[in-house]
Order: C-alpha cells, then structure tokens, then sequence
C-alpha cells in the first residue's frame, strides 16, 4: 500500500470513529429537553417522577457519548496538517473560517451551559436547567450546520473562485448554503435522531427484559418509538430529494451506487448483484425494470449517466453500491419495527405504559437494534464520501494532490494505532452503557422477572 491509501484508511478510520458519537448526541440532548419539559409538565403527578428518572439515565449516557466526541474529533482534525496538507493549502481560505466558525459559535455555546446542565440540576432553578439544556442543544445542532456546510461544499463547490490554484470565497452565503447542503443537513439530522431512537429504545427494551429497569424505562421507551415511527418516513422523503440533487451534481456517484455502467434511458434497479468493474458489467445481477429512472429521476424512461462516461473519473463501485444498500436495507428494517411498536402503542394508547403492550418479541428486537443507527450511518458515509472520489473537493481537488509524501510505514504504523485504540474505546463505550443498564434503577425498580412484573409484556403470540 503507498502512502495515498494508507492515509485515506487512516482518515477513514477516525472519521468512522468519530462520527458515531455525533450521530448520537445531535439528537440525544433534543431528547433530554424534551424529558426536561415533560417532567416540568406533569409536576406533581406520579409521571413526574418517571420522567426525572429519565432524565436523569440518559444525561449519564449523553456525557459519556459527548466526551468520547469531543475527544475523537480533535484528532481527527489534526490529520489535515499531518496527512492532507495539501487541502488547507488549496482550500484553506474557505475550510479554515467554516471550521472557525464552529468554534465560534456551537463549541462556546456547548462548553458554556454543559457544566450546568450535567452537574446543575440540584444547583439552579429548573428554568436555568432547562434553558442550560437547550443551549446545548442548539449547540450540538449548530456544530453539525458547520461542520456539514463545510462537507457539502467540498461535493458541490460554490461561491468560490480559483487564483493560482488557490479557491478564495467569493460569496459566502452561496458558500455556507451550497446546491447539496440543505438536503446533507437534513439527512445528517435526521439519522441522528433516528439513531438516538433506536439506541434509547433499544437499551431501554433490554432493561425491560433484564428486569433493572426504573420508572422513566417506559416512558423513554415510549417516546424513542414515537420519534422513530415519525422520523422514518422523513427520512425516506428527504433521502428522495437527496438523491435528485446528487444526481444533478454528481451523477457519477449515482451510477457507482445503482451500479449502472452504460447510460441508457429506462434503467433498471438492481436490487442485488457483484459489481465486475474488471467488465464493466453487474454478475447475477436481480433487476427491475425501468424503476432506477422512476425513482432517480420521477420519470421512467429518464436518461441515467453511466460509469464509461466518467472514466478514470468515478468512485469504485464495490463499496458504494454495497454500502447504499446497507443504508437502505437497515432503514427498511427500522420503518418496520418502528412501526411495528407504533401500532402495538395505538392499540393501547391510554394504558399507562408501554411496556404492557409491547410483545415480548418485539422487546428482543429492539435489543438487538440498539446500534442499528450506527450501522446506516456508517454505510451512508461511506456512500457519501468513497462516492466523492477521486475528489477530495469535487472537481478541483483530488487526493492524491492534497496527501502528504509521509513513507508508507510511518502512515501504517499510526493507523495501527489508531485502530487499536479506537477498538478498545468503543468497546469500552459499549461496557459502560451495558454496566449503566443492569444496574437498578434509582428509587423504586422493576425487579421481577420480566413476565410477572407490574409492566410485563404480553404474550408472543400476541
């Protein structure tokens, strides 16, 4: 492996790391505002209680997540001086104040309520608490603005011109709101939200059935199935608009996602195949006819741009069309148990908990889509930025032209590391979140079986 490869493994790997935290928080402190202001609703009735309990697990869980985050991501951030020192030379005049502007505004903003909201809750009135979790909030929301204005710019360029090889901002509200932000933000957002879901329903399902749960189990359970079973079907609107955008602005990475070789009017969907990128050609390929051009386009018989018109210029295909389809895959999965559990909550709407409608399987299911989330995210990252390449920014600068010239083992030997390290972090994570949900919950517990406790599950037939 040269240097080049080994660099975009390494940078893969951080940023693979990283993001999962992100994915998570994003969403996850809009959560905790939401338990705040349930609690500060229902004072003085017995949900009061259950919703502090809430509060009070998943701002451990949020602390944790926030932490491993933070840290994560400034490590990342020094790989644009050690490994790509060729994109702030080139694109630092645009790069460097997008990053600044993060700082500025999101980490200030989070830096400077999270002490009152993790350690203040005894300490100040509930209005300043809760004016505290909204600020962080806003803050994590306003961290993802930047940072995926920053993203976005590098797919679809705009508001910028080039003087000796170097972009310089020309415009910046063109450059901040660039053709694909809106849609890359939306997306971002709303996977994050989908990914707090399933991990707060998830862990909450599993201390169900570990009988460690507390009285804001159920109600956290209640409100991630809600939020799911709303934010799916957003999700697949906004992914429909995400992709007639990248097919106007990067039609290549369109082709290497649907696997679509030759350009041709009426393309057919290929649900599942091996890309042969050797013959150019899909082997064992299962199609539909005509419904690639329905869905990219709205039109059945629309013209898609194949991968022979962008030779020498397009991503490899393998893993951008296997990880589109694990995004996909995954998010189908989600749409059914999310609403699966949607229906079993409709039916019983005015029980008091959720728990006692939840079949006992579909308890078990959510257990183990905890990381399902993790999983989506994941594979439409990968989509996102293999299917970018051989750009680092779309049509003015390629990797090879921003890596460092480090000799291969040093590069080798750091993303050994790294790796390494990253492992033994996210299992870690993982235990602590594990070791948080088997303990009881505070104050008074669900402690029987499962099946016999006040809020047992029905049946699996049912």
């Amino acid at each position: 492996m040269d240097a080049l490869l080994l660099s975009r493994l390494q940078f893969a790997a951080n940023i693979s790391f990283h993001i999962l935290f992100p994915s998570i928080t994003i969403a996850l402190c809009w959560f905790l505002v939401f338990f705040r202001l349930r609690h500060a609703a229902t004072r003085g009735t017995p949900a009061a209680r259950g919703w502090a309990q809430a509060y009070q697990f998943w701002v451990k869980v949020f602390a944790l997540t926030f932490a491993l985050g933070v840290v994560s991501g400034i490590t990342m951030s020094f790989q644009f001086g050690t490994n790509w020192p060729g994109f702030m030379a080139r694109v630092g005049n645009i790069a460097g104040p997008l990053l600044g502007y993060e700082v500025l505004t999101a980490f200030f903003l989070e830096a400077s309520f999270l002490g009152i909201m993790l350690f203040g809750r005894d300490r100040v009135s509930e209005r300043t608490h809760l004016v505290a979790s909204l600020m962080v909030a806003l803050g994590t929301t306003l961290s993802a603005f930047w940072i995926l204005s920053l993203n976005s710019w590098m797919h679809t360029p705009a508001g910028h011109v080039v003087i000796d090889g170097v972009a310089h901002a020309q415009d910046w509200w063109a450059v901040v709101f660039n053709p694909s932000f809106p849609y890359r933000l939306g997306h971002v957002l709303l996977a994050s939200g989908l990914t707090a879901s399933f991990l707060i329903a998830g862990l909450s399902a599993w201390r169900l059935l570990r009988a460690t749960a507390d009285e804001g189990t159920p109600h956290a359970l209640r409100a991630a199935l809600t939020a799911a079973a709303v934010l799916v079907p957003l999700q697949v609107l906004m992914g429909d608009l995400h992709g007639l955008n990248t097919l106007a602005h990067q039609p290549a990475k369109i082709a290497a996602m649907e696997g679509i070789w030759h350009t041709e009017k009426g393309a057919a969907l290929t649900l599942f195949g091996l890309p042969n990128e050797a013959e150019q050609r899909t082997d064992y390929a299962l199609k539909v006819p005509q419904l690639a051009s329905l869905i990219l386009a709205h039109d059945p018989q629309a013209e898609i741009r194949g991968l022979s018109d962008f030779a020498g210029r397009h991503p490899p295909v393998a893993p951008v069309f296997w990880g589109f389809r694990v995004m996909v895959g995954v998010g189908l999965l989600m749409l059914a148990v999310a609403w699966w559990g949607a229906v079993c909550l409709w039916r019983r709407r005015h029980a008091p908990v959720p728990a006692a409608v939840l079949p006992r399987h579909l308890l078990q299911v959510l257990a183990l889509m905890t990381f399902s989330g993790w999983v989506a995210t994941l594979a439409g990252w990968y989509v996102t930025e293999i299917g970018r390449q051989p750009y680092l920014v779309q049509g003015l600068l390629t990797t090879a032209e921003a890596v460092a010239a480090h000799p291969p083992a040093h590069v080798a030997l750091t993303l050994a590391v790294y790796v390494g390290l990253y492992l033994v972090l996210l299992v870690a994570y993982v235990g602590v979140l594990r070791h948080l949900a088997s303990k009881s919950g505070t104050g008074e517990t669900l402690s029987a079986p499962v099946a016999a406790a006040p809020l047992a599950v029905r049946p699996a037939s049912v």
